[in-house]
């Protein structure tokens, strides 16, 4: 058999290897899916059946009913009872009880900014109302609403695999601001859930109090599953606003940053790769938090928005699936975790010095910065003495105008010089006409502008001074709490876009209504535009053709469409900085740069003897031209 055959044959026999594996992996799952189907439907009809034994004893409470059941005595409609009694669901007991309790009730926890709704099916939080705040159509803000649209279930193994869902917990303790709740094993093991609601704050202490549970809990488990989802209701206006500044985050133990699961694109999921501080579903406006003392051990997490109209005005879905290791199991040992349900003020989240304040889309270290230690200081200042947050950003406007003033004056005197030199500029194109002289054009443009004294990049540099502020602003007023729900002239939410006409279809790219915020500033920025161009860009148009169409008409049409859906705080922002840029350099022109004394400066130095200083980019223009005069007679020889 040749070597050729023998390949055959291996490949042949991997083939049916592979195939056979393959086959049996599927057979043994289909196998795995079929009893776990027979397992939940088994356990529903014992959950059912007992239910309907307890029914049967109104007069005796679940535990009563279970002491009969466990002692064999004979009751009305016996048979169902022993039949319960031989196939129950659950090995303890107590657990069987607390599975057959239909009725839940919830016990609220209340202080001067939440009241907390804990709901004694699973001891878990079912409802959360932030005071002091309203939603976009003035109802109460509820983060989790009456529906119950959220689930936190702990899963672990005790014997067998239980969760904390499927059981009613017994209150044993309560105070206006604590309650404890626990589910029995037996009578002397159980697992507690204490709750403590901060005094005038807005989190949630949990303490997970496991007493007797070593006689039930393997030693070989090492912890158990924590699984929390939510329904998030929608609070804001602007559908597209809220969602795209909502996201799923968490934070690692060891590193100060925090991870982010955008809704912007509908959302997505990620599994923790380390200890993980703390996971938070984030809105626009507020968040909720679960922090844990201990870090959660693994978990994945993520979520995914709900549409426009759905019926239910759910704004997005987050799930979170975390892994929490015992540590040292004993028979008595608590595991402690934090609910924050806070708004996203940066001083508030900043205050629990957990890294809360990185939730707020802020920007990078440079605009971030700027945001959190100039323009938030700044805006909370003003705050102390105007109480109208339309006159703050005015304000705000003019100082941060006169802080770069200088940029703004260095831009617009570069422009003028080159505007100025417009003419002699002109005769150089007369003298090198032909696009085979476009290098010696360029250099003698380049000769012209360098004895002149005049700076090609003269009036871009302090342009390029002021992209950090002016992004630092475009990144704070989304993300300013202080401007929600709040008024300025026609604007009812500064947080919000400012509708003038609702048409009642959406128009692709630009919405469902007009904002005359952002309709104001996009005539504002075709002006400057306009002035700018007409003032400054004539030569330069000969040169690129389209820039006059893009500078002023499609950058207006961008930004109309753009602000149109977002907040009408940042548009007008925009509006009062572009009126103002046109008063400055409308001033600046007309008594500071007198354009004849400055084109006989310009000529006066041009026509000078005495040599400049040549830059770099000078000396390297200056080579590649005498590189090409080379290349053009090689050519010709």
């Amino acid at each position: 058999m040749d070597k050729k055959s023998l390949i055959g044959f291996a490949l042949i026999g991997l083939i049916l290897f592979a195939f056979s594996w393959y086959n049996n992996r599927q057979y043994t799952k289909q196998q795995a899916a079929r009893l776990e189907q027979e397992r939940v439907q088994d356990s529903i009809d014992r959950a059912e059946a007992f239910k309907a034994a307890a029914k049967a004893h109104p007069e005796a409470d679940s535990l009563e009913i279970v002491r009969i059941l466990a002692e064999g005595e004979t009751v009305a409609e016996a048979d169902s009872v022993i039949a319960v009694a031989e196939d129950q669901l659950y090995k303890s007991d107590f657990l069987n009880a607390a599975a057959a309790e239909a009725e839940s009730e919830v016990f609220y926890l209340e202080n001067s900014k939440v009241k907390v709704g804990i709901s004694t099916r699973g001891a878990q939080v079912a409802e959360v109302l932030v005071k002091d705040y309203y939603k976009y159509d003035s109802t109460a803000l509820y983060l989790i609403d009456q529906r119950r649209n959220s689930t936190f279930d702990i899963e672990l193994d005790a014997g067998q695999y239980i969760n904390t869902m499927d059981f009613n917990y017994r209150i044993v303790t309560s105070t206006p601001h604590s309650v404890a709740m626990r589910l029995y094993f037996d009578e002397n093991s159980y697992i507690e859930n204490l709750y403590n609601l901060s005094e005038d704050d807005y989190y949630v202490n949990m303490d997970l109090h496991f007493v007797g549970m070593d006689e039930y809990i393997p030693r070989s488990a090492y912890g158990f599953k924590i699984s929390w989802a939510w329904d998030v209701p929608r609070l804001e206006k602007g559908y597209d606003n809220e969602k795209n500044y909502s996201s799923v985050n968490f934070r690692y133990a060891d590193n100060d940053n925090v991870k982010e699961i955008s809704m912007r694109k509908d959302g997505g999921s990620e599994s923790l790769a380390g200890q993980t501080q703390w996971v938070a579903f984030k809105q626009q406006f507020f968040s909720s938090i679960l922090v844990a003392a201990d870090n959660f051990a693994s978990g994945d997490v993520g979520g995914h928005t709900y549409a426009e109209n759905n019926p239910d005005r759910y704004l997005m879905h987050d799930a979170a699936v975390l892994n929490v290791e015992y540590g040292d199991k004993s028979a008595d040992f608590v595991k402690s975790f934090q609910f924050f349900f806070v708004p996203n003020h940066y001083p508030v989240l900043k205050s629990y010095d957990m890294k809360f304040d990185k939730l707020l889309p802020l920007g990078g270290w440079l605009v971030g910065s700027i945001n959190k230690f100039i323009l938030i200081p700044v805006f909370n200042w003003l705050h102390k003495s105007i109480n109208s947050y339309g006159l703050i950003i005015l304000i705000l406007t003019i100082m941060l105008k006169l802080v770069i003033s200088p940029f703004t004056y260095k831009s617009y005197a570069s422009s003028a010089k080159m505007r100025v030199l417009k003419p002699e500029v002109e005769k150089i194109n007369a003298k090198y006409p032909k696009e085979a002289d476009a290098m010696k054009r360029q250099q003698a443009t380049m000769d012209l502008y360098r004895k002149a004294g005049v700076s090609t990049l003269g009036g871009c540099l302090p342009l390029l001074f002021q992209f950090p502020l002016l992004y630092a602003m475009f990144r704070f007023f989304p993300a300013s709490f202080e401007l929600r729900q709040q008024p300025f002239l026609w604007a009812e939410d500064l947080s919000c876009y400012d509708s003038i006409l609702d048409f009642g279809f959406r128009i692709p790219l630009y919405g469902n209504h007009i904002s005359l915020f952002a309709l104001l500033m996009g005539i504002s920025m075709w002006a400057y535009s306009k002035m700018t161009f007409d003032s400054n860009s004539a030569a330069s148009s000969q040169q690129m053709p389209g820039m006059k169409f893009m500078s002023v008409w499609f950058m207006p049409i961008f930004m109309i469409c753009l602000c149109n859906n977002f907040s009408s705080g940042l548009s007008y922002y925009y509006l009062l900085s572009n009126l103002f840029t046109i008063g400055q350099n409308f001033a600046i022109r007309k008594w500071f740069i007198n354009e004849d004394k400055l084109y006989a400066q310009l000529k006066q130095k041009a026509d000078s003897k005495e040599a400049p200083k040549k830059s770099r980019f000078q000396q390297r223009l200056e080579e590649a031209y005498k590189m090409q005069q080379q290349q053009q007679k090689s050519q010709r020889k």
